[in-house]
């Protein structure tokens, strides 16, 4: 069997070959700027979150004198964020890219009148009047722009998603992604992940990264999350999260390959 760690990295890996964490914002917001987004651009809302807010609303807790409040960090073209504010959520979608962030916004005001059916599990669905799309062109790990969140009233998420930021940052700045998301998530709320790519190597040179058993590590271990090959899940769960529910998800994008998981994390 190849050694999947020692195969050429792809185009998008390349890219970011001998890139500091200093250099990492510069190289998304390059390839924004010089149209190759589509190195990770999925087209879509992802199936699997649709499917988790259509059927699980017991694990959300809504206020009653206000929307749920959502954040997507690294939201791309937009697609999480309005799929989410479709379904009553007001959101906030971030993007290191002041190009990308630009793109968001035009997809959510032309997207938010005109829906697509692709935003929807189920055509029994409920389409009320959608909730309030933020798109905030900023860095996930400098705080600045929590200045908005305060002006706006909001006082941490009910619902955070990540799909493919954290197999987008260097291993070292996983357990600071960890720290962040503790502290935006709020006491009730949850972060849930799609945990990808499961299939690739730990060893494999990213982003994506592999993330096979990392988020266990960072979340509910409190670990650094530097791991080079899958354990189990055994050990003191003194991490930042508390893991609620951990399935596979019925749908999700191809590029899963099948090994798509979906976690749901509550703070502890």
């Amino acid at each position: 069997m190849a050694n999947l760690a020692s195969e050429p990295p792809g185009r998008l890996a390349a890219h970011f070959i001998n890139r500091s964490r200093a250099q990492q914002s510069d190289g998304w917001d390059f390839l924004w700027e010089s149209n190759e987004n589509e190195l990770w651009d999925r087209g879509m809302p992802s199936p699997a979150l649709i499917d988790f807010i259509e059927s699980r609303q017991d694990v959300l807790q809504a206020p009653a004198e206000r929307r749920l409040c959502a954040l997507v960090p690294g939201c791309g073209r937009g697609y999480d964020v309005v799929m989410l504010a479709l379904h009553g959520f007001d959101v906030y979608g971030l993007e290191i890219s002041a190009k990308g962030a630009q793109m968001a916004r035009d997809y959510a005001s032309k997207e938010l009148v005109e829906p697509q059916e692709y935003n929807f599990g189920s055509k029994e669905w409920p389409k009320g009047q959608p909730g309030r799309v933020r798109i905030i062109a900023a860095d996930f790990f400098v705080r600045d722009w929590e200045q908005i969140l305060a002006e706006d009233g909001v006082n941490g998420f009910d619902l955070i998603y990540d799909y493919t930021f954290l197999c987008a940052l260097l291993p070292e700045m996983r357990k600071d992604w960890a720290c962040r998301m503790r502290e935006l998530v709020a006491p009730n709320g949850v972060l849930v992940c799609l945990e990808f790519p499961m299939y690739k190597d730990l060893k494999a040179i990213g982003p994506p990264w592999g993330l096979n058993g990392v988020h266990w590590k960072i979340l509910a271990a409190g670990k650094d999350g530097i791991i080079e090959e899958a354990e189990e899940e055994t050990g003191a769960e003194n991490g930042p999260f508390k893991r609620a529910l951990y399935f596979k998800p019925p749908r999700s994008y191809e590029a899963g390959r099948g090994t798509d998981m979906v976690s749901v994390w509550k703070p502890q």
